[in-house]
């Protein structure tokens, strides 16, 4: 039974619930008089960091969000872009970084969930799902049990439903140990005269509830994402929803059915806050007034309040807004798919949101001013000092045995463990299992188009630079689309940072998403959705506050218009390889200075945004007149690991040619400059004739076959070799998993 009738409304309660003594004062201003406890609950969510976004909201308006392919920018339930033929992608990323740490495996599961609900509320039937994952030192304890519960989360849930599970990233780091990051994404495909939003109409229409019954698991889910992890995490395990996959598949099912009648006026997910949420934005967005009558919600337990059923974040539920005389034709969809279907209110002309449960009214509040009188901050910054040079080296290691070591490193070993727990190939539309290529990519289905899918972001970048790491993060998921032969279309993003009220955070933030800004503005990469999680700090045994390192992720989709051009990243016998880009050998915050020096130093690479763009509709072009076979961007681990991951992929070695002279060899093959991609080529002198033509730097590296990577130097690697280095992290760090 609940026990919320024993708390007392008090600006003590507010600030539990996390709001501010002057947010507090301001609801006082709003209603006039004390807020019931249902009226205080949802002010509580709906002005949290984690739906308002009152901390960020000042500056991502700052990102460029229009083009002329973009059909739905940011304010609806996902980014929808022109696709071609009459059709639109619709796509999103979401974090679930709180809850994945408390529950690993429903904290994932369901932020998969939840984002599938985001993609297929606006019409769109999903075809792909991604995810980027941080996790702690893998030394820790505590990591290994967060991974295994993340990864079988993840594909658990996607499996389940339906849709592969096509890419991500992994990466791990200490200031990850108390709050590992799950950030996950999902890609529909719709007709683009045929997208679903979310503003209300129509004053008498039927409010009505679909899906699965309601408990009181989330309750407060998204207050306990705005605020900090202290050592009592754990006891916030109710705060985690539950996820059912069955029952999301026949929702996805259910709701399509019905969006290719008339019957909806207006569709919601109802996810962080629940109830909550999706009816004040689907009435506020709509300009009108609803009242429920929580007395109709069905619910799975027994004797829930007013307060609970509104805050609950209980999954696979929808609000829709139908028209009245469409009621009984929907109702008969969801009997026949035994979901729930339930009119729970109705559309009114007063501007409120008025809720009623047992013939009480338990909450009456203006919903202007809930939106317009949310707070919004623009707090502090701070810059951290830049990094300092680099300065000598001393380096112990041979090249060989360098390389070696970087496979076998957790940021760059193999993820087959991982992906080989996501049913990537489901729907059969999967063109490159992961791996394959640098970008995912999908057939949209009974076309030759395809659709060119990643995420990307390099965190210890952001925390030496935030400005660069943001820019790189964009500019490498353009490279990654590029190197299919796909043009990048547009991005969501997944700001991922720790308390955005210490200067300094909130420095790395707003510097970050000014480096974005200016690399989608140069690569025409426009941000058409996103979200943002803050607070992801945890404190220690020691009471010291551990934030994560700051970490704006990319989602970034592309389109190519035949999808038999299409290449992937595999070593191929009897080519030229060819390095596109300039190669000055940065080593600052390198994973070579990390895992060989014992670093984490200097400053990241430089993101020229001119030569990313000129370097990259090169290659676009190059793989659009079949004059490449293959391409990989060069990223982190630099060429060598970009040749080594190649190779291990196709099978087939390589002979390499003499670096430039001058350059130390450490900084020629381990250096991580961007805007770099190395192609295979039939014919290598062709490539760096027209690189010439075209002022792009370019180089011939040497040419493929055999079973060895050759250096210059004549020692010989194996690809056995790189492989079992490759392949040894995930063994050792899940044995007896």
């Amino acid at each position: 039974m609940s026990n919320v009738k024993q708390l007392v409304v008090n600006e003590a309660l507010a600030k539990e619930f996390g709001l501010s003594e002057e947010e507090y004062v301001k609801v006082l201003e709003i209603m006039g008089r004390k807020p019931s406890l249902t009226e205080l609950g949802i002010f509580s969510v709906m002005w949290s960091e984690h739906c308002s976004y009152k901390s960020s909201r000042a500056w991502l308006r700052e990102l460029p969000t229009k083009a002329p392919w973009v059909i739905h920018g940011p304010g609806e339930n996902a980014g929808v872009v022109d696709i071609g033929e009459g059709l639109a992608a619709i796509f999103k990323m979401e974090s679930h970084n709180h809850p994945s740490f408390i529950e690993p495996y429903q904290g994932a599961a369901t932020g998969v969930g939840g984002i599938l609900r985001d993609v297929f509320t606006m019409g769109a039937r999903p075809v792909a799902n991604l995810n980027a994952l941080r996790f702690g030192d893998p030394l820790n304890p505590v990591t290994k049990h967060i991974v295994d519960g993340v990864v079988r989360g993840i594909g658990g849930y996607g499996n389940c439903v339906g849709v592969p599970t096509v890419g991500g990233e992994v990466n791990f780091h200490k200031r990850y140990n108390g709050n590992p990051l799950v950030n996950a994404m999902t890609v529909g495909v719709a007709r683009k005269d045929r997208i679903f939003l979310s503003a209300a109409a129509g004053v008498g229409n039927p409010v009505i509830y679909v899906g699965s019954k309601t408990g009181r698991d989330g309750i407060h889910g998204a207050t306990m994402a705005s605020a900090e992890f202290g050592e009592d995490a754990a006891s916030k395990r109710p705060t985690v929803q539950v996820g059912d996959p069955f029952v999301e598949k026949l929702l996805i099912e259910a709701c399509l059915e019905l969006m290719a009648t008339d019957a909806i006026i207006a569709i919601q997910d109802m996810g962080a806050a629940g109830l909550t949420s999706s009816a004040v934005e689907m009435a506020g967005k709509g300009g009108v007034g609803i009242e429920l009558n929580l007395d109709h919600v069905p619910q799975r337990e027994e004797g829930m309040t007013a307060y609970e059923m509104m805050l609950s974040e209980s999954q696979e539920r929808m609000l829709m807004v139908l028209r009245p005389d469409r009621t009984e034709l929907a109702k008969t969809i969801f009997d026949k798919w035994e979901l729930d279907f339930a009119v729970i209110g109705t559309l009114t002309n007063d501007g409120c949101i008025v809720v009623r449960h047992k013939q009480q009214t338990e909450a009456c509040i203006p919903l202007k001013p809930l939106a317009d009188e949310a707070p919004l901050y623009k707090r502090p910054t701070a810059l951290l000092p830049k990094p300092k040079p680099l300065g000598k080296l001393e380096v112990r290691e041979s090249i060989e045995a360098s390389l070696i070591q970087l496979l076998a490193c957790p940021d760059l070993a193999s993820r087959s463990w991982i992906w080989d727990q996501y049913d990537s190939n489901i729907g059969g539309q999967t063109v490159f299992r992961p791996g394959k290529a640098d970008s995912a990519l999908i057939r949209v289905d009974g076309t030759k188009r395809g659709l060119a899918l990643t995420t990307d972001c390099t965190p210890r970048y952001c925390a030496a630079d935030a400005y660069q790491g943001g820019a790189q993060a964009v500019a490498e998921a353009w490279r990654n689309i590029t190197a299919t032969g796909a043009k990048p279309l547009a991005i969501t993003d997944n700001l991922n940072f720790g308390n955005p009220e210490k200067p300094e955070v909130m420095g790395q933030m707003v510097a970050a998403i000014e480096g974005m800004r200016d690399a989608c503005i140069a690569l025409d990469f426009p941000v058409v959705s996103g979200n943002v999680s803050l607070y992801n700090e945890t404190k220690d045994s020691t009471g010291e506050n551990i934030s994560v390192l700051p970490s704006p992720v990319i989602g970034g989709l592309g389109v190519i218009d035949n999808i038999a051009e299409a290449i992937g990243n595999a070593m191929l016998e009897d080519c030229d390889i060819v390095l596109i880009g300039k190669t000055e050998g940065e080593l600052g915050q390198s994973l070579w200075l990390r895992e060989i020096g014992k670093l984490e130093a200097g400053s990241p690479p430089k993101v020229n945004l001119q030569n990313e763009r000129k370097n990259g509709d090169f290659v676009r072009e190059l793989i659009s007149n079949g004059d490449i076979k293959a391409c990989h961007d060069v990223s982190d681990g630099g060429i060598l690991v970009s040749l080594a991951e190649m190779a291990m992929i196709g099978d087939v070695g390589c002979t390499l040619e003499t670096p430039e002279s001058g350059m130390r060899p450490e900084a020629y093959w381990f250096g991580e400059d961007q805007a770099r991609y190395i192609v295979l080529s039939s014919n290598g002198e062709d490539i760096l004739k027209r690189a010439q033509e075209k002022g792009i730097s370019a180089r011939f590296l040497g040419y493929t076959g055999g079973k060895n990577l050759v250096l210059p130097s004549g020692a010989a690697i194996t690809l056995a070799r790189m492989k079992m280095a490759s392949e040894s992290f995930f063994q050792k760090l899940m044995k007896d998993k």
